[in-house]
């Protein structure tokens, strides 16, 4: 007998600590929603905050130890029943990646939403078999929304 499961759940709050420029080049909300869930495997509540260059380096400072500001940086917080956590994307550094990378800035945005969202579902790269597998589950989730293998 087949048996569906029912799609994940996803309770999605969507942070806005940007000025005016880089609200421009952030994504809409329904848009990361889409990326979110597109990655998601089990019911989540998630908060995704979009900050500047000042937050997103003195987050990377106070829990990673670097003082720089980073693309995205994932916190975990709850993994009992319903996954609980946040996404910190800076908007300045995705931009600044995308337009380095020659990337549409719609596409690296995806990347990294989906790639956050599998690091709170426990998915890393430090190792070699770890990040393949990451790797490979990014460009599976993000062909499904049409967008190309971000590590051609």
């Amino acid at each position: 007998m087949d048996t569906e499961t029912a799609p994940s759940r996803l309770a999605l709050s969507v942070q806005r600590a940007i000025g005016t420029e880089n609200r421009a080049r952030s994504p809409a909300s329904a848009l990361i929603r889409r990326w979110a869930l597109a990655a998601l495997q089990d019911d989540a509540e998630v908060t995704v905050r979009l900050v500047g260059e000042a937050e997103g380096r003195r987050l990377n400072r106070d829990y990673r130890g670097k003082d720089y500001a980073t693309n995205v940086l994932t916190f975990v917080y709850d993994e009992s029943e319903t996954l609980a956590g946040d996404l910190v994307l800076c908007v300045p550094v995705v931009a600044r990646e995308a337009a380095e990378q020659g990337k549409p800035l719609e596409a690296h945005f995806a990347h990294l939403i989906v790639h956050g969202m599998l690091h709170l579902q426990g998915f890393d790269h430090e190792a070699p078999d770890e990040a393949e597998e990451m790797e490979a589950l990014e460009t599976r989730v993000l062909a499904t929304l049409g967008y190309p293998d971000p590590y051609a």
